[in-house]
């Protein structure tokens, strides 16, 4: 099954390119592992896939040391600052930084770890209630802020847009984010690089491509539903 659904979604991701007269190779396929067994991560390795990505810490802690060592792991899920110290020198990229006091956490904890970590700023993008992340008019004070801090950079932008029937209806929400990652590169603000548009799930990762994201995070679309 993870086989199948697995190439479906990587033929959608290139027929998404091509309608946005894209190169797939700008896309990464975070395969979202989370509650998912290691046996099933493991089908998707057999695939040729490399990228996963989990909510929670501790259960990625669980995972890795039981798979490969070439993986890429990626935290897509709400990061509270008492568990960064578990996750700064085993992740690629931190998408969920939704607080300058969470980015202060990561840079103290990188800094005791002689690493850099990646991150992303989250921007609540359709500003609802229920989800984490900057409002657009935070984002650029907060990336002012962040950029000065040492051993971590910002690489972009991440949003989780609203579950919708219609994914028409968030692309919205994903040109702002697209847009408002492109007002901020033209700004040059020392220590950032604005390349990564981290938007688009299961249900309008399409959409999310069209509109020029870089990554998105399937999971029910590769793996089943939960």
């Amino acid at each position: 099954m993870v086989q199948e659904q697995l190439n479906e979604v990587r033929q959608k991701i290139v027929q998404a390119c091509e309608r946005a007269g894209r190169n797939p190779s700008e896309v990464k396929l975070i395969a979202v592992s989370k509650t998912k067994p290691v046996s099933m991560i493991e089908e998707a390795i057999a695939c040729g896939q490399t990228v996963f990505g989990e909510n929670k810490v501790q259960e990625l802690c669980d995972k890795i040391p039981q798979l490969p060592a070439n993986l890429e792991w990626h935290l897509i899920g709400h990061l509270q600052r008492n568990k960064v110290k578990y996750i700064v020198d085993k992740v690629a990229l931190i998408h969920s930084v939704d607080t300058v006091r969470l980015a202060k956490q990561i840079s103290q904890e990188a800094v005791k770890a002689g690493v850099t970590v990646q991150i992303l700023l989250e921007v609540n993008v359709a500003r609802e209630e229920s989800k984490f992340g900057f409002m657009e008019e935070e984002v650029e004070e907060a990336v002012r802020e962040i950029a000065a801090f040492p051993n971590i950079q910002i690489v972009g932008l991440m949003t989780i847009a609203p579950f919708v029937a219609d994914p028409e209806e968030n692309r919205i929400y994903f040109k702002k984010l697209h847009q408002l990652c492109v007002d901020i590169n033209k700004k040059n603000i020392d220590n950032i690089r604005m390349s990564e548009l981290s938007m688009g799930m299961t249900g309008d990762y399409e959409v999310a491509i069209e509109e020029g994201a870089t990554m998105v995070r399937v999971g029910t679309g590769i793996f089943g539903t939960r």
